[in-house]
């Protein structure tokens, strides 16, 4: 196997920690207001559900702004379920991240955000967060352990290869999920169905 360089995230990635708790004491579930990503938004698919999201005053907001995002972040859950992440899309622009969440902004072209998201979901690096997890009730890893993991940096071209053969296989692994849930779903009508035809 080719060793790729390595270099420290903190070298191409800027890593902040979401606002303390108590700045983010108007958190609400109403419709009005500025989002504030959590653990619970972060997809499987490294998009960003907008289901469930909290929300914190316009005024409160404008407070926090060197916490919001921008397309292209990563967030990272480092409390809790230690490894989620997610990148921000267009759609999610100056949205907040919430207090168990870290932010990660590429400072170097070097590694592009969907190559980082697909290496920090795999099993050497999702292991590796675990190791630099805190003991205690609830798992936590702080910055300063993040900023010093050491990241692969294969050359741009191979990084755009990989990315692209991940998300086309994300994309039909989706597709078949998709086609799984509406048989599930005729089943029941089809048994009806099937039953009708044995008393003809």
């Amino acid at each position: 196997m080719r060793e790729h360089p390595q270099v420290l995230l903190e070298d191409v990635y800027e890593v902040i920690a979401g606002p303390s708790g108590h700045l983010l004491d108007a958190l609400h579930d109403g419709p009005e207001g500025v989002p504030v990503i959590g653990p619970q938004n972060l997809a499987n698919d490294h998009s960003i559900d907008a289901r469930n999201l909290r929300r914190i005053p316009d005024e409160k907001a404008r407070k926090l702004a060197r916490f919001a995002v921008q397309s292209g972040d990563l967030i990272i859950v480092r409390q809790g379920a230690l490894g989620r992440l997610a990148i921000v899309g267009q759609a999610q622009e100056s949205w907040l991240f919430g207090a168990s969440c870290l932010r990660l902004r590429a400072n170097d072209t070097r590694v592009y955000p969907h190559f980082l998201a697909w290496y920090l979901s795999g099993p050497f690096a999702q292991n590796r967060l675990q190791q630099l997890a805190s003991a205690g009730t609830i798992p936590a890893f702080n910055v300063a352990a993040l900023k010093n993991m050491e990241i692969p940096v294969p050359p741009v071209e191979d990084q755009q290869t990989i990315i692209a053969i991940l998300q086309a296989a994300q994309t039909q692994a989706k597709l078949h999920r998709e086609a799984a849930r509406r048989l599930e779903e005729l089943c029941p009508s089809l048994f009806i169905e099937l039953l009708a035809r044995t008393r003809r």
